[in-house]
């Protein structure tokens, strides 16, 4: 059998291919006579849509002085420092160290609060369900609901309690919200099914600091002022060797390339349904913390969702000094941004100068 096969080539997005039946003479399979020849002659051509490939999307290089300015300032910085800016609209990456894992801290409530608003795009719970915090779900640092807890404990919800860590960075109300989620098994299930690349979780607060001091978690020292003076009473070098090995391979650690791309998605709407998606970052914009880091070189007319992260400090050096968030212009487009000190002997107002600059060099080449 001769096939002849005519294709259509002018259409952008398919083509069609046309396949006529004209003659067969195989063997003794032949048309018989005139009519069989001219019924096969007249039937219907098939016709195969055959999709074409997308063209591949244009290339938008990075603003090469936002690339000067990122790599200086990351170089010249004392301390292990990684920066991370990803635009969201043209997906470029500018980055200096950015694939080194530093200390989150505080960093780590974004994926508990996405978990949570992840649970509630499923149905499996509401921001007004009731929760009970109690004497026994004190953690320790900063933890301003600990004053609110009497008696029976305090009653709160779930919205509220995720109001207080994102925005007062409340370790208690974090790690209740942890515990409601099913524990950091939960958040590392979120983490890897989201393919958040190389972000890790920590055991929750309690555990990460107390290892990170060389202590072994006890209940008391969720009061007063008990894990600080434990934490004291330790040889200097036991502290010191904690506090390295913390730094060395932080059990909390992430890449701030890693948080960058997170927060693209997280904006892009890829992580979170629309309404969640607009409520965690509407929070992360209301933040308390850190207005002299990132956020304090934010110009009017631009908006700023973030969540700092600060670790602890032993003889002048910091473990995990962070801030990361999206940065959003005012003709709508939009960056994610990671600038994380993972240790440093560097004074605070040297620290916010980096971070204040990293702002100021991409606002400086948005156009």
């Amino acid at each position: 059998m001769n096939l002849n096969i005519f294709t259509a080539s002018n259409s952008f997005t398919r083509r069609s291919v046309a396949v006529l039946v004209l003659v067969a003479m195989l063997g003794s399979c032949a048309y018989g006579n005139d009519k069989q020849l001219a019924d096969a002659m007249s039937a219907p051509a098939y016709q195969l849509i055959l999709p074409v490939p997308p063209r591949a999307p244009k290339f938008v290089a990075a603003p090469q002085a936002l690339v000067a300015n990122v790599t200086t300032l990351g170089t010249n910085f004392q301390g292990k420092v990684g920066i991370a800016v990803h635009s969201i609209d043209q997906g470029w990456t500018v980055q200096s160290n950015g694939e080194t894992r530093m200390p989150q801290q505080s960093v780590s409530k974004l994926w508990v609060a996405m978990t949570v608003l992840d649970f509630r795009d499923a149905g499996r719970l509401k921001l007004d369900d009731p929760v009970t915090i109690r004497r026994e779900d004190l953690t320790l640092f900063h933890q301003p609901v600990a004053a609110l807890v009497k008696g029976d404990g305090y009653q709160t919800t779930v919205g509220e309690l995720l109001q207080r860590a994102l925005t007062m960075s409340d370790n208690t109300c974090n790690d209740r919200l942890l515990q409601y989620v099913g524990g950091p098994a939960a958040v590392r299930a979120f983490i890897a099914r989201k393919n958040l690349g190389d972000i890790r979780f920590g055991p929750g607060e309690r555990l990460l600091q107390s290892a990170t001091a060389g202590l072994e978690w006890k209940p008391e020292y969720a009061f007063g002022n008990a894990f600080n003076r434990a934490r004291d009473r330790l040889p200097k070098s036991d502290r010191i060797a904690a506090f390295d090995r913390y730094v060395a391979n932080p059990p909390d650690g992430a890449a701030p390339l890693a948080i960058a791309g997170a927060l693209a998605k997280l904006k892009q709407g890829k992580l979170l349904s629309a309404s969640s998606t607009d409520y965690l970052i509407g929070t992360m914009e209301s933040s308390r913390t850190g207005k002299q880091r990132m956020h304090g070189a934010v110009p009017p007319g631009w908006s700023f969702g973030h969540k700092t992260g600060t670790g602890q400090d032993l003889a002048g050096r910091t473990a995990g000094y962070n801030d990361v968030g999206v940065l959003m212009a005012p003709d709508g487009r939009s960056y994610s941004l990671a600038v994380m000190i993972g240790d440093t002997p560097r004074p605070i107002p040297e620290r916010q100068a980096l971070m204040q600059a990293v702002v100021a060099a991409v606002v400086m080449n948005h156009g």
